[in-house]
């Protein structure tokens, strides 16, 4: 039986920044999402802030596009400056920000299979 994903319009908010420190442009996505590729956002996300009401927020990075390679696991509110060799001295090229706790098991799926849970928006 698959599990319902609730889905937030409102949060969490994630917001991208093509400069460190929080400057440059920037774009703010609401609910649940996964950015296939950072590059393709505002010529390169280079930092983030992400805001959620609920503590079960999940902020998901990846060493590789489309949600491969190695990953790290964020709960709650976060603001990152510098998303460079944010990951074991590699850059973040792909996240999946969500209103609700994922856990390893189905963010390992997420990485074998490179689909997102039903309810999630794909940038």
């Amino acid at each position: 039986m698959k599990k319902e994903v609730h889905v937030s319009q409102t949060y969490p908010r994630l917001t991208v920044y093509n400069e460190e420190n929080f400057s440059g442009s920037s774009r703010i996505y609401t609910g649940n999402l996964g950015i296939r590729n950072t590059d393709s956002i505002l010529d390169g996300i280079e930092s983030l802030r992400f805001f959620s009401t609920s503590s079960n927020a999940t902020l998901v990075l990846f060493t590789r596009t489309r949600f491969r390679g190695n990953f790290r696991v964020l709960r709650g509110n976060r603001s990152i400056s510098d998303l460079d060799d944010y990951i074991n001295g590699n850059d973040v090229e792909s996240i999946i920000s969500s209103n609700q706790r994922l856990t390893l098991e189905q963010i390992r799926n997420i990485r074998s299979s490179g689909d997102l849970p039903s309810g999630y928006r794909l940038i």
